[in-house]
C-alpha cells in the first residue's frame, strides 16, 4: 500500500476564491484558482482594463550578508551585485552543464539584501541550490516562502486603482523597480513587475493581510472593469507577450541562448559562476549556428497547436516542435511558440506547418512577441 500524496496547499485567498466560485486545479504542489469564470473575459479584461492575481504559490527565498551580491553573482548567470537597490532583474539559474534550471526574478531590497522569486514547480531546487552555491560566502540563505503572500494588479487601469490605496510614488517606480510602502494600511512591497505584457504590479505582503488588500483592490478596481483572474489566462497572456514558461521554453535541456535570452548571462562579472564553461561553448555556437531557435507562430485556420506537436516543413521532415500554444484572444487566431531550425526560423518563411493530430495545418513564422502594448 503506497502513501496518498500530500493535499494541496491553500494560499491565504483560498476562501476567497471559493467564495468567487473559482475552477480550483492543483498546480505545484497549490489549489489554484484555473478560472472564475471565462478565461477570455478575464484575458480581455487585463488587455483593456485590469485583473487581479493570486500568486502566492510563488517561491520566495532571501538572500542577506555583505557576500550576498556576490554569492548571487556566483550562482546565477547574472550581475547581481551591481543591481541598485530598489531594482529588479530578470535572470537565470543554470546547471553544470549550461541547462535552465529556473528563471527567476531578482528584487534588491538593501545594500546586503535580496529576494529571489522562483517558479512555484522550482523553488526547492532553487532554494537547494542557493544554499549550496551560497557556501563559503558571508551571506545567508533564508527560506521565505511562508512569509509572503503575492497579489498582482495588471493592466492599464492598474496605477490608477492602487494608487487610490498607496501613497507610495507609483508615478516614479520604473518597471522592474520595487519600494517599501503601504496598500490599504498595511505594509507592503510594491513591484512594478509582471507577467502579462500590460502595464501593473506585484504585492508582496504578509499572508495574514492578503484578504484586506484583495478585497480593497476588488472594491477599487469594480468601478474601472477590473477581475479576479487565474492561472488559465495569465498563461495566455504571457504567451502573447513572448514571455517564456518554465517547462515549456525553458528547461535544463535548453540553455538561454537556445531561448534567445542570452542578453541575460553576464560573462564580464569578476569571479567564476555555475556554468560559465558551457554557456561561453554555447554562446561561440550561437555566434556561428544556432541549433535551434524560438519563434512565434501563428494560424491561418482555428485548429489549436499544444505543446509537444510537431513542426514540419513542406517536403514532410520535422524542423521543430511547439512548446506552447493556444487562442489568442488578442488575436483572435491561435498562435504557438515553437523550437524550430534556423533556417526556417525567419519571419514569412513559407511552407511551415504544425501536425495537429495527422493533419498539417498552415502556420505563419512571426517573430515574438505577438503583442505589445502601446506605451
Amino acid at each position: 500500500m503506497t502513501d496518498a500524496p500530500p493535499a494541496p496547499r491553500r494560499t491565504a485567498l483560498d476562501a476567497r476564491h471559493r467564495a468567487l466560485g473559482a475552477t480550483m486545479t492543483d498546480f505545484a504542489g497549490w489549489d489554484m484558482p484555473l478560472r472564475y469564470g471565462s478565461e477570455r473575459d478575464e484575458h480581455t479584461a487585463v488587455r483593456t482594463h485590469a485583473g487581479l492575481f493570486d500568486l502566492s504559490h510563488m517561491g520566495e527565498i532571501s538572500l542577506i550578508g555583505s557576500q550576498a551580491g556576490a554569492a548571487l553573482d556566483h550562482a546565477l548567470v547574472g550581475r547581481l551585485s551591481a543591481l541598485a537597490v530598489g531594482r529588479a532583474r530578470y535572470t537565470m539559474i543554470c546547471d553544470d552543464e549550461g541547462g535552465i534550471l529556473d528563471d527567476l526574478i531578482v528584487y534588491r531590497l538593501g545594500d546586503e539584501e535580496f529576494l529571489v522569486v522562483a517558479n512555484a514547480s522550482n523553488a526547492q531546487v532553487v532554494l537547494d541550490a542557493l544554499t549550496e552555491r551560497a557556501g563559503g560566502f558571508e551571506a545567508t540563505v533564508r527560506d521565505d516562502r511562508d512569509a509572503y503572500a503575492l497579489i498582482a494588479v495588471q493592466g492599464p487601469e492598474s496605477p490608477g486603482i492602487l494608487g487610490s490605496l498607496t501613497d507610495a510614488d507609483l508615478e516614479g517606480l520604473k518597471y522592474y523597480a520595487g519600494l517599501p510602502g503601504t496598500v490599504a494600511g498595511v505594509p507592503a512591497m510594491i513591484a512594478r513587475t509582471g507577467y502579462t505584457g500590460e502595464d501593473g504590479f506585484e504585492l508582496f505582503l504578509a499572508p495574514d493581510d492578503a484578504e484586506r488588500v484583495w478585497d480593497a483592490l476588488t472594491e477599487a478596481g469594480a468601478p474601472v472593469g477590473l477581475v479576479p483572474c487565474g492561472l488559465s489566462c495569465r498563461d495566455t497572456l504571457r504567451l502573447e507577450a513572448g514571455m517564456p514558461l518554465y517547462g515549456n521554453e525553458l528547461t535544463t535541456d535548453t540553455t538561454p541562448f537556445d531561448a534567445g535570452l542570452g542578453r541575460v548571462v553576464k560573462f564580464d562579472k569578476p569571479g567564476d559562476f555555475v556554468g560559465r564553461q558551457a554557456l561561453e561553448a554555447a554562446s561561440r555556437e550561437a555566434d556561428t549556428v544556432s541549433p535551434r531557435t524560438l519563434v512565434g507562430l501563428v494560424a491561418e485556420g482555428r485548429r489549436v497547436p499544444r505543446a509537444g506537436y510537431a513542426v514540419v516543413a513542406a517536403d514532410g521532415s520535422q524542423i521543430g516542435k511547439v512548446t506552447s500554444g493556444a487562442p489568442s484572444p488578442t488575436l483572435g487566431k491561435p498562435i504557438a511558440m515553437a523550437y524550430v531550425d534556423p533556417e526556417y526560423a525567419k519571419p514569412g518563411t513559407e511552407g511551415v506547418t504544425v501536425d495537429i493530430r495527422g493533419t498539417r495545418e498552415p502556420y505563419e513564422v512571426v517573430a515574438l512577441p505577438f503583442y505589445r502594448r502601446e506605451r
